[in-house]
């Protein structure tokens, strides 16, 4: 997410011309994109980054409702 965040930053900066970002390259900007898609499509699959975020999210999801279970089970 940081990478799209500085890409979109770096599109702005380049179009508006603000300060030294004016010179720069549009190719380099367009290389920030290739480099963004084929990490994001290909080199986080292959390393399994995917399944790990994938994984971190149902843990989450896994321990709040057992928190939430337990919290019914006080009540009632």
């Amino acid at each position: 997410m940081p990478l799209i965040l500085l890409i979109a930053a770096l599109c702005g900066l380049r179009l508006f011309e603000v300060w030294r970002f004016a010179d720069l390259s549009w190719w380099v900007i367009g290389g920030l994109m290739v480099f963004a898609f084929v990490w994001f499509e290909f080199i986080e699959k292959l390393l399994g980054l995917d399944k790990k975020k994938a994984h971190e999210v149902l843990q989450r999801h896994r321990a709040a409702r057992v928190k939430q279970a337990f919290v019914k089970r006080r009540r009632g």
